[in-house]
């Protein structure tokens, strides 16, 4: 999902653009609908109550690939973000524990920066390229 938030978060009216997977079948883009619009309950539902326009749903090569903190996201041509962790003197990746900056409750989160960040959806008014911000990447699964 790529998001204009047109000032506090909390106040909603979202414009969104959903992306799914170039391999997503009829019934996995059904049942994403269904999540991603709230009529299945949960978390998601909590979202779903701030979007006010879907501008789009598109099928595009999606890239995912995250490992201890360290990943490479694209969506189509529309967004690319690439993600650096924060390291403790030990080493060890940097991760904040049982904070409201997650966002999945209860999930560790990656601290980080987004060494760079773009996206590109004139539809929402989106022409961003930025580098060196911060980053926070957790991981979740939906339960079926």
């Amino acid at each position: 999902m790529v998001s204009y938030i047109p000032g506090n978060v909390l106040k909603g009216n979202f414009r969104i653009a959903l992306y799914l997977d170039e391999g997503t079948s009829e019934a996995q883009q059904q049942a994403l609908l269904d999540v991603f619009s709230g009529k299945q309950g949960g978390p998601v539902a909590e979202l779903a109550k701030l979007i006010g326009e879907v501008v789009s749903v598109e099928r595009v090569p999606i890239r995912f690939e995250v490992e201890g903190g360290s990943g490479i996201m694209t969506i189509g041509e529309v967004t690319h973000a690439e993600l650096e962790p924060y390291k403790g003197p030990d080493g060890a990746t940097t991760v904040l524990s049982n904070t409201i900056f997650s966002t999945v409750p209860g999930a560790p989160v990656f601290v980080g920066k987004a060494t760079r960040y773009s996206s590109r959806h004139p539809v929402l008014g989106h022409n961003i390229e930025l580098s060196g911000h911060n980053a926070l990447q957790s991981t979740f699964a939906f339960d079926v």
